[in-house]
């Protein structure tokens, strides 16, 4: 299976509408958002294939993963097909930005300058951040603090990586590696840790017990919750997406989809406690 890391947080906007069918952003200018897609009956998204468990190709070779099969029932329930297209975290934005794609869907949050030009959908996913470390001495990490001067890998650009470098840590990019490249290099020290969702690093590790790296007890930040990226002006298209999302909410489908992959509902903000809130603004 391949799979790779992303990053999070959400933005609010309020929504107008407006005559012939449409809606205005903030601008003024006409919203085409929906009637385009509802027009050509397929809704296009950008996405990773890499990211286990939101994105990625399973042992039939099929493109699956809890972003992937919630935003295809999305699409089922809107009479859309879906066409997906893949590329790594800056690609999808890229193609989102340029109309190429309608929204993307790989475990999205906003952060820094991505909210002033993107909204999210209704949540999908909430949770929490954690670091990934060796088994044998917890890479020498007991705390956020104590990233200086580690070896902190993941995707460029991403928040992971911001709040890596904002601790001190020297960042050690790829581009749109599986977890098992990831995991390996922290094992044989080539790097330190992984910053990153927790629920994606839990399954991430346990899909992969042969490699001696952990999760690290006790330090969770940033509370969040993430959803499927879209431009900021395609208000029309998002209230559709989250009519949909609330219809699979009140009908158990979500609980049910999150279940598959996560073996519990992440769908709903979790009972665990996280106190630290870290900002890379």
């Amino acid at each position: 299976m391949k799979k790779v890391f992303a990053s999070f947080s959400i933005v609010a906007l309020s929504l107008m509408l407006v005559a012939c069918g449409g809606t205005k952003d903030k601008t003024g200018g006409k919203d085409d958002s929906w009637k385009k897609v509802e027009d050509s009956k397929k809704l296009t998204v950008a996405t990773s294939g890499t990211l286990f468990p939101s994105s990625y190709y399973n042992d039939e070779n099929k493109l699956t993963g809890y972003d992937v099969d919630v935003i295809t029932e999305v699409a089922k329930r809107l009479d859309l097909d879906v066409e997906f297209k893949e590329y790594n975290v800056d690609g999808q934005i890229t193609s989102v930005d340029k109309g190429e794609s309608d929204l993307a869907a790989n475990d999205f949050g906003l952060s820094g300058d991505r909210g002033k030009k993107f909204i999210l959908s209704s949540p999908i996913k909430y949770s929490f951040d954690s670091m990934i470390v060796r088994k044998s001495d917890d890479s020498g990490i007991a705390s956020l603090e104590d990233l200086k001067g580690k070896k902190a890998a993941g995707e460029p650009n991403t928040n992971y990586m911001k709040i890596a470098e904002k601790y001190g840590a020297k960042l050690v990019t790829y581009d749109n590696a599986t977890n098992d490249q990831y995991l390996t290099d922290v094992a044989n020290g080539r790097t330190d840790v992984i910053l990153n969702d927790y629920y994606l690093q839990k399954m991430s590790v346990g899909a992969l017990p042969d490699i001696p790296v952990k999760i690290l007890e006790g330090v969770y930040f940033n509370a969040n919750y993430t959803g499927f990226l879209m431009k900021k002006d395609s208000i029309a298209l998002s209230k559709k997406i989250d009519g949909a999302l609330k219809e699979m909410q009140d009908d158990g489908t979500m609980k049910k989809i999150s279940e598959k992959y996560f073996q519990t509902d992440v769908s709903v903000e979790p009972k665990e406690k996280v106190t630290e809130s870290v900002s890379v603004e």
